[in-house]
């Protein structure tokens, strides 16, 4: 809300700073800032939906808050936000605070970067590129599982429970591991399986204390043994894992009955399962539908590949650095930050649909600047200049916002919130300066022309896009001659 808000006030300053009429200048900025707000704002709710395809109530709820949120938020600044300005004219000027440069929107730091990456666009997307790919390297390694009361930190009575249950008895939770063993467990074949799962349990380390219930009528046996420490640690997780696929199959893999491994452990072990068997699903929904709407708010397939590519990058980027950080312990005391076994299940997912939202708001207040310089000039490497110079305060004030928002979650103390804050935080940085400073601009003065491409079988695209309010009205009403 803030950004859009942001971004039309910017817009609509700048237009009265030129001496356009108010009306006019409200006129002029629903036609470009507005627009790009309306594509910015759907490229959002699409990247948030995909985590209503995920059949998990947590993720759907979040995903169904930050719609109405982006939606709310879109509707505001398209029809609220102009009648304010309407009241307020260059009231919106009032209070201004004192000892501010109030110069134009050209920032002299940005146009300083922007002039040494288009010098060396080659040489800069090379080294930017390589430096994202470094941070996100260490992602290779990411487990995923839940945070344990392990995790939790010292002083807090649940803690305390459970390192006096741990040194004392050797299991720090209650929680179980239940095989649910159905069938005629009164058969000699399936009660001799059951009593070996029971003995190779007893000798386990990572159990304790197996026992076997039988129901009455005989159709159902439950073999139950407390997990030794958290019942969610990555330790925990493996032996749950090494129960189903060794243990349970070894002793009971020739018998007719139906087993189940379940309990506390089992159901994060099948939770990572359901979030890694549904991230590609959403990377999919979300990427297709950016890109149909990216080509048609630009009339461009090269912009939206390109916008794609790069918001990956920092994403990629993000996973690394959590992975580096919090499970590979490097710099994790630096931040206050445990080093815990695995990242949380829900997290990749999540920040894939939160980063690509927010990631392409930026990209697309950006890239239409660009269009925009771009169909008054038809000079690329000026719009690129130009986009990037009267964005860059803009963009950075924005970006700078939502990290602290997210940097209050990343000081808090549960660990899940951290890797999260953490994640959009380093990752909108990332977003900010290196990809839209360096990358952008790099890619897009290599390619020049090229980045408007078009192939002629898509030219029956509508044209009412980020281009379309520089066109003269004339061209768009006047019918072609046969």
């Amino acid at each position: 809300g803030v950004d859009y808000a942001l971004f039309i006030v910017s817009r609509f300053r700048e237009e009265r700073a030129r001496g356009v009429e108010k009306i006019e200048a409200i006129a002029a900025t629903g036609r470009s800032a507005s627009r790009a707000v309306l594509f910015s704002g759907t490229a959002f709710v699409i990247a948030l939906t995909g985590m209503l395809l995920v059949p998990d109530t947590i993720l759907r709820s979040l995903a169904a808050g930050a719609v109405l949120v982006g939606i709310t938020a879109v509707a505001a600044a398209t029809t609220l936000l102009p009648a304010i300005l309407s009241l307020l004219g260059d009231r919106i000027e009032a209070l201004r605070l004192p000892f501010v440069w109030r110069g134009s929107g050209e920032g002299r730091f940005w146009g300083g970067v922007i002039s040494r990456v288009q010098r060396r666009p080659l040489l800069s997307l090379v080294v930017s590129t390589v430096l994202l790919l470094a941070l996100a390297l260490p992602a290779l390694d990411l487990r995923t599982g839940s945070a344990g009361v392990r995790t939790i930190p010292d002083g807090y009575a649940s803690k305390d429970g459970f390192n006096a249950l741990e040194r004392e008895l050797g299991v720090g939770t209650v929680d179980s591991a239940q095989i649910v063993v159905e069938g005629d467990v009164g058969s000699s074949a399936i009660r001799q399986g059951i009593e070996q799962l029971r003995t190779e349990l007893a000798t386990d380390p990572a159990f304790r204390n197996p026992e076997i219930e039988t129901s009455p009528d005989g159709s159902l046996a439950v073999v139950e043994a407390l997990v030794a420490g958290d019942s969610r640690d990555e330790r925990s997780v493996q032996a749950v894992e090494r129960l189903r696929t060794e243990m349970v199959p070894q002793a009971l893999g020739s018998t007719d009955a139906e087993v189940f491994v379940t309990g506390e452990t089992a159901e994060i072990v099948d939770y990572r399962n359901l979030m890694e068997s549904w991230l590609p699903i959403v990377f999919a929904f979300v990427l297709g539908f950016s890109f149909v709407l990216l080509t048609i708010a630009f009339r461009s397939i090269v912009v939206p590949a390109k916008a794609i590519v790069l918001n990956l990058l920092s994403v990629g980027a993000a996973y690394g650095l959590i992975v580096l950080v919090f499970q590979q312990g490097v710099g994790n005391e630096l931040f206050g930050f445990p080093q815990v076994d695995a990242i949380e299940a829900w997290l990749p997912l999540f920040l894939f649909s939160v980063l690509f939202g927010l990631s392409m708001d930026y990209h697309v207040f950006l890239l239409s600047r660009i269009r925009e310089r771009y169909t008054e000039t038809g000079d690329s490497s000026e719009a690129v200049s130009f986009g990037v110079r009267t964005t860059a305060r803009l963009i950075t004030g924005a970006a700078l916002i939502i990290i602290v928002v997210f940097v209050g979650f990343a000081t808090g103390e549960l660990v899940m919130f951290q890797q999260m804050g953490f994640g959009v935080a380093v990752a909108l940085l990332l977003d900010a300066t290196v990809i839209r400073s360096v990358l952008v601009p790099a890619a897009m003065e290599l390619l020049g022309e090229r980045n408007w491409y078009l192939p002629r079988w898509l030219s029956w695209l509508p044209r009412y896009s980020i281009e379309a309010e520089d066109e003269p009205q004339e061209r768009m009403l006047v019918p072609q001659d046969p």
